[in-house]
């Protein structure tokens, strides 16, 4: 039986709470540096790109949620629509489930994309879509004219073409798609604040469950992957691997036009002001290190116990005002009870958040204490009411 989801309000069909307005997959900060630093054209289109989403913003808070329709448990339903270049949305369908390729790579990618991401969700962690609750896969291409960026906008997938000169296609990146996909999943999950260490955080799932789709459908161990988020999103005129480096946070691009990768590795080194939701794609390099040192110290492949690690915390355990701390601190509870107490996977987590400067290293005879629920808010005086646990994924599948 398909179980209700934790966080979202639901009147029939209608999804009734969200997270945030629209979540991108190109930061605000990436976007400002190519006004200042672009050609006549490059800033055009970067400033046509940022007003487009303040639009969209604006346009999906005034009517608030769209209703969004479930498809048996266990049947994916995907439908590719193309917007032609416009802003309306969904646009016209062009590619339903079941239907053979287009002519259109932009309309197979998105739908390849989306399946590939219903398909590791599933048989890796046996979750039915975005919801749990077989939620439609709804994708639009084509949006906008020259449009930087992709975005989940609460209830469907939104692409666009790039400028052709920093930016391709954003359906190249098949871990583009996921990471969009699963700010959805934590929509109906965790319900993490998109502000500060919470938003943070949400970036961060986003990025570990995006790359581990792009490994799940190359069948990568994680010593094998780039653990580059976006690759092949930059054209070869901008100096750059990607749009974030989940192994050497900071390193992914330095180039003329974008600047230079401002993600930290390490809390000393965090962005502590305001813009972009309070550095939201800015320290989720914190996290994404700390995945990446925890799943390299486990082996093999990504999914099999750091990702079901890191499933269950988002599942589960986390809160809306989830910090780094409280975070770290869930996701050691959760390897312990999984795979035991001092184990090699425990160690592993708790040494990959403790190199990040989250955690107090601890004496070896020491073990952690165990976390029971995360109630706790980013602030002290915060609480949340507790729930039970939910069992974990069977099994560790493996493509």
């Amino acid at each position: 039986m398909i179980r209700p989801s934790r966080r979202s309000g639901w009147i029939g069909s209608h999804q009734t709470s969200c997270i945030c307005s629209i979540c991108c997959i190109v930061p605000p900060h990436i976007a400002e540096q190519i006004v200042r630093n672009g050609n006549e054209h490059q800033r055009e289109w970067a400033m046509q790109t940022l007003i487009t989403s303040e639009q969209f913003r604006g346009r999906r808070e005034a009517i608030g949620g769209i209703a969004t329709f479930t498809a048996p448990a266990g049947e994916k339903r995907r439908t590719v629509f193309d917007a032609r270049n416009g802003i309306e949305l969904p646009g016209t369908p062009v590619r339903h489930e079941g239907e053979p390729p287009t002519d259109d790579i932009a309309v197979n990618e998105a739908y390849d994309g989306a399946g590939a991401t219903y398909d590791m969700f599933d048989q890796i962690f046996e979750r039915s879509s975005i919801d749990d609750r077989g939620l439609r896969l709804d994708s639009t291409v084509h949006y906008s004219q020259k449009y930087d960026n992709a975005f989940w906008n609460g209830n469907q997938m939104v692409y666009g073409d790039g400028d052709g000169e920093l930016f391709n296609r954003f359906t190249i990146a098949i871990d583009v798609i996921g990471h969009e996909l699963t700010h959805g999943v934590t929509q109906y999950e965790a319900g993490l604040i998109y502000y500060g260490e919470s938003g943070a955080l949400n970036e961060s799932m986003s990025d570990v469950f995006g790359i581990m789709v792009k490994q799940w459908v190359k069948n990568q161990k994680v010593d094998e992957s780039d653990w580059i988020i976006g690759a092949g999103l930059l054209t070869d005129k901008v100096k750059g691997e990607g749009i974030r480096s989940m192994k050497a946070p900071g390193t992914a691009y330095n180039d003329p036009v974008l600047g230079k990768d401002p993600q930290p590795a390490h809390v000393k080194d965090m962005y502590k002001g305001t813009a972009d939701n309070g550095g939201v794609h800015i320290n989720s390099g914190v996290p994404n290190y700390a995945f990446y040192l925890a799943a390299m110290e486990m082996g093999g492949y990504a999914w099999e116990k750091a990702g079901k690690i890191w499933y269950i915390a988002l599942r589960d355990r986390l809160r809306q005002r989830s910090n780094f701390k409280r975070a770290a601190s869930l996701l050691v509870t959760i390897a312990g009870e999984l795979y035991g107490v001092n184990s090699q996977e425990q160690k592993a987590v708790r040494n990959a958040w403790e190199k990040v400067g989250v955690l107090t290293p601890v004496k070896p005879s020491a073990p952690p204490k165990a976390v029971a629920s995360d109630g706790d808010a980013q602030t002290s005086s915060a609480t949340s009411s507790e729930e039970p646990t939910k069992k974990a994924p069977k099994s560790d599948k493996t493509k």
